[in-house]
């Protein structure tokens, strides 16, 4: 740490010699600083050394709150303890939404139910469930406009012909595969060896533990009979809490995942696409010969979703920090699928739901965006001459 200290001191010394030099030679402070500056910030050690500093030096106590009286800082223990007791009604507060969940939840089953009979062709939808206004509708009463007013026989036969076509598809190919691979972070965990299987699955279901101490959920993948697995079910088991960390009560900012499990996946002989087998040729120290070994290593698939890591019990605090992503990241996947996913399914079938969420994204960026990540260096388009031709007062400014 003294050592990144002292890089980051040196750097801001040979800061300052720049500027002495400015000073000392009178030129123009944009055109004389600018180059040996840019070269200064752009050096991996020198970044390095200042951002160990700002870390360190973000969250260090500014020493107001030790000063403090005695009085004082007692009055401050009784609002602390107010908080835990705010943080415990706020526990509660999510225990009562998530019983409206699963309250909810039996509402929402017999139209996910009818979901299901519509994509797998268990059911034809009536006319009058098929009443819709599509997007496309306004395109169709043109067409119809102009056929009315030109009707030609040979136009008519290819209309028939085209209405006829994929008469015999039944219900909605490909629909779940088509959803996941329209969601970028289910889409990466796809290989082409995945889809084949994707498409025998026909529903995703959520179902809420209405156990008091356990407010997680369950994701159910209905799967038709295939060449791959003999399950029809696949699971995948989320334990959440919603109540404050007894060593960390006010970091409680509502429930949360704290353990997922998968389901053991019975493949049929050579179908299992989460393992792959390679060949490696070894070399005898001694005796010079060689020899072909075959070992099974995993395979990239999204299928592996249903293996997820595990921690061992008590050892949460422990965990480094690949261990911590993979988790994070199964997690986040596991909440996107129960809220979104499921609910919308055919809003990111179609893609509408991705725009949606595009444009969200696009005016988190605009809000996002930071002045000093521009490269005028980098910039085609930069003019330096355009700097040296503004008004004397703007170079002041």
């Amino acid at each position: 740490m003294a050592d990144q200290e002292g890089k980051a001191a040196e750097a801001v010394e040979e800061v300052d010699d720049v500027e002495e030099v400015e000073e000392e030679e009178g030129g123009d402070a944009v055109n004389v600083s600018a180059p040996g500056l840019v070269g200064l910030l752009k050096s991996p050690q020198v970044l390095a050394a200042v951002q160990e500093r700002l870390d360190y030096l973000q969250g260090a106590p500014s020493g107001y709150i030790q000063s403090l009286p005695k009085s004082v800082k007692r009055r401050i223990k009784a609002l602390k303890k107010l908080q835990f007791e705010a943080a415990k009604i706020e526990a509660e507060f999510y225990k009562e939404v998530h019983d409206l969940e699963c309250k909810y939840a039996s509402m929402y089953s017999p139209l996910f139910d009818k979901r299901k009979d519509v994509v797998t062709a268990a059911k034809e939808p009536t006319d009058e469930e098929c009443d819709w206004p599509s997007d496309d509708e306004k395109d169709e009463k043109d067409d119809e406009d102009v056929k009315n007013k030109v009707k030609i026989e040979d136009g008519e036969k290819t209309e028939e012909k085209t209405d006829n076509e994929g008469a015999d598809v039944k219900g909605i190919p490909g629909f779940w595969l088509t959803v996941f691979k329209n969601v970028e972070m289910l889409s990466e965990m796809i290989q082409d060896h995945d889809e084949p299987i994707l498409n025998c699955l026909q529903d995703v279901k959520v179902k809420f533990s209405e156990v008091e101490s356990n407010m997680g959920f369950v994701l159910e993948f209905y799967f038709e009979t295939n060449d791959f697995f003999t399950n029809t079910v696949l699971t995948k088991h989320y334990t959440m809490k919603s109540e404050p960390d007894e060593a960390d009560p006010f970091s409680f900012e509502g429930p949360e995942i704290v353990k997922c499990e998968g389901c053991q996946i019975d493949w049929k002989k050579g179908k299992n696409v989460t393992v792959k087998t390679i060949k490696k040729k070894q070399k005898h120290k001694g005796r010079g010969t060689t020899r072909t070994v075959t070992k099974t290593v995993q395979n990239d698939s999204f299928f592996n979703f249903f293996s997820p890591p595990t921690v061992p019990e008590g050892e949460e605090e422990d965990m480094d920090e690949d261990l911590e992503a993979l988790l994070a990241a199964d997690f986040e996947i596991g909440h996107f699928i129960r809220d979104r996913i499921v609910p919308r399914a055919v809003l990111y079938f179609t893609g509408e739901a991705l725009e949606n969420d595009d444009d969200f994204d696009e005016e988190g960026e605009e809000e996002d965006g930071e002045e000093g990540e521009y490269d005028e260096d980098a910039d085609p388009d930069y003019n330096p001459q355009s700097d040296s031709q503004k008004p004397e007062e703007c170079k002041q400014q």
